[in-house]
């Protein structure tokens, strides 16, 4: 059965035929929009990826408190390897979006919102995201699936430590742990975070350098991001904690399409995205370590 016969057969539509319609731009997922009774939604079809520690379980019900909190859409269906959420219409953020200086405020209280609401409605079992286990468990991955990029890896493993040394100890929040722009929608009125795949507890340095990171924002607006999640001026402590915190977000994506490359069925660019990615970890990974000296 292919993806768009499984979202057309799910058993929470009103006994009609319905058309699920690709929706296109994820990189993990297989996303259909359905429309049924005048209503549309969001179909995800994808099971448990172990190799990137996605938990379906886990998805569900940082979803649902999501929803609870505010900040995201209503799942309003659930079956095994499917997920269906209400629709929402409204512009899917670019990385350009991000750096607006009018957005990026917006983006950093919804964040903030987010680590501070969640945890208030989730329930069952608590998932961590720890990123440097994350690289530890991809270099595994990658050098058992004989990747092209094992050669890096004792590399980019001595760099994940000397990051993991810097950032330190750390306050735990509920992170989304994804923060890439398409993950974020705006409808005109507000703003919708989506998408919980890698949700877990971590330190709130993970989402704000991710934010940062994935959309390339300038020296300034990083700056801008601490002093107002912190509600305090920025220190060079705090500063030298969230630089290695961002190299470590830019490695974990560039090592997440590594492995992606290996082991992901969809049609999408990995090496190229692999490529990318590496380039900005190495040129976040030598700032890291100018400011270091």
């Amino acid at each position: 059965m292919t993806p768009e016969q499984r979202a057309a057969q799910l058993s929470c539509w009103h006994g009609r035929r319905v058309t699920p319609e690709p929706l296109t731009g994820g990189i993990t997922n297989t996303n259909f929009v359905v429309r049924d009774r005048g209503e549309a939604f969001v179909v995800r079809i994808g099971g448990d990826i172990p190799v990137h520690g996605i938990l379906r379980r886990n998805e569900l019900a940082a979803s649902q408190a999501a929803f609870a909190a505010g900040v995201s859409p209503e799942v309003v269906h659930v079956e095994p390897g499917a997920l269906v959420m209400r629709f929402v219409a409204g512009r899917t953020l670019r990385a350009e979006d991000v750096r607006d200086d009018a957005m990026l405020p917006r983006l950093v209280d919804l964040v903030a919102q987010a680590h501070r609401e969640i945890p208030k409605h989730l329930r069952g079992a608590p998932a961590m995201f720890w990123v440097f286990h994350v690289v530890r468990d991809y270099a595994h991955t990658l050098a058992a699936g004989r990747s092209s990029h094992a050669a890096r890896l004792p590399h980019l493993l001595a760099a994940a430590e000397a990051l993991e040394r810097a950032v330190g100890p750390v306050e735990i929040v509920f992170g989304h742990n994804d923060l890439l722009a398409a993950n974020f929608i705006d409808d005109g009125a507000r703003i919708w975070l989506i998408d919980w795949d890698y949700a877990g507890f971590n330190s709130p340095l993970f989402d704000l350098g991710g934010l940062a990171s994935n959309s390339e924002v300038s020296a300034a607006q990083r700056e801008r991001i601490l002093a107002q999640y912190f509600g305090r001026p920025v220190t060079d402590e705090l500063r030298r904690r969230a630089a290695a915190m961002m190299a470590a977000a830019l490695l974990r994506e560039a090592m997440w399409s590594m492995v992606s490359e290996i082991h992901s069925a969809l049609d999408f660019d990995y090496a190229a995205y692999t490529a990318d990615y590496l380039s900005r970890f190495n040129a976040a990974y030598a700032a890291f370590e100018e400011m270091s000296r």
